[in-house]
């Protein structure tokens, strides 16, 4: 089986990755910085703000990760 990996963002892939967020957008979306880039995330489930680092998997935030996990 074939599968194609998406190159063009590091938040659409088969696993979670941890990002912080540096704008928050009308409808549940937010600007998150990555490695490379900042790219569009929705934090639609979290209760993110400006800073915070999320983890987030194919574009959802999922989860704030809080305290020691920062």
């Amino acid at each position: 089986m074939n599968e194609q990996v998406c190159d063009s963002c590091v938040t659409c892939g088969d696993i979670a990755v941890q990002v912080r967020v540096v704008a928050l957008l009308p409808g549940g979306l937010a600007r998150a910085g990555t490695s490379e880039r900042t790219e569009e995330i929705s934090v639609a489930l979290v209760e993110a703000q400006v800073g915070d680092t999320v983890l987030v998997h194919a574009g959802e935030a999922i989860a704030v990760i809080a305290g020691d996990e920062r």
